[in-house]
């Protein structure tokens, strides 16, 4: 009998090679100790080893203060920025004179971007079966070369890096200067115009505008720059009374240079 295209013999039937039953994975219960249900048992075990690790950070960040550093100043030109431990190749890589200066771009944008990009493609570049290592030159030199430059990178910016400049300039200060009067009715008319924003509760400054303790301004001067304004600070900021505006100007320069309440 002349065989049929797609067709098997089964003793002296012929059944369709098509209508075979498909492959299907066995049931867990089919493995008894192997293998468990993802509902309740295994996603239960995940949530109790994330309930142990969140309770573990929790407990270090309680014990432990965060490292803070002083407030972000833009005017300081000597802070030297660093990036974390795992960017420090790419940190290095712009010290050299090939990748920095007038070749900004090829630091920051071509050679990054090219190596990720090796790396991106390479399982396309290699697709042997070969599991071994010596059977996949392509894949396996690309990866060694990805470590043993980022490895080197590394540790190049480890050593030229100046540990104790770095760690120094990001210290905390903490204000050592007068105990704030809160009660006085100047600190409450400093609060409610707004002044508390820029210049701080504790009239030590920030980034945005100067500390107040230790200003050499005169009450005058004080009372003037309210409503007039100097360098960043626009005019006519303060909205109140004469009266209140002069006592404002009282109770700042009282924590001025010489001032009753900076002892």
């Amino acid at each position: 009998m002349h065989r049929g295209k797609g067709m098997k013999f089964v003793t002296d039937s012929r059944v369709s090679i098509n209508n075979r039953m498909p492959n299907k994975s066995k049931d867990y219960s089919e493995y008894p100790g192997r293998t468990e249900a993802f509902w309740p048992n295994f996603l239960l075990r995940e949530w109790m080893v994330g309930a142990v690790f969140l309770i573990g950070f929790m407990t270090l960040t309680i014990v432990e203060a965060a490292p803070l550093q002083n407030i972000a100043d833009p005017t300081n030109t000597s802070y030297i920025p660093l990036p974390d431990w795992y960017f420090l190749f790419l940190y290095q890589l712009l010290k050299y004179q090939f990748a920095a200066g007038p070749y900004i771009l090829m630091g920051t944008v071509i050679l990054p971007g090219l190596a990720f990009t090796a790396l991106l493609v390479a399982p396309w570049l290699d697709q042997g079966l070969e599991r071994r290592p010596a059977k996949r030159p392509v894949a396996v030199s690309m990866m060694l070369l990805a470590v043993v430059s980022i490895v080197f990178l590394t540790w190049e910016s480890v050593q030229t890096t100046h540990w104790d400049t770095i760690h120094k300039q990001g210290e905390l200060t903490m204000n050592e200067g007068p105990e704030i009067d809160t009660a006085a009715k100047g600190f409450e008319i400093y609060s409610n115009q707004s002044c508390v924003n820029c210049h701080g509760k504790n009239l030590e400054g920030g980034a945005a505008a100067p500390a107040l303790v230790g200003t050499q301004k005169t009450e005058e001067e004080i009372y003037e720059i309210s409503d007039k304004g100097i360098g960043s600070m626009p005019a006519g900021q303060y909205k109140g009374s004469d009266a209140d505006r002069k006592e404002l100007a009282k109770f700042i320069a009282s924590y001025g240079e010489g001032g009753e309440n900076n002892k």
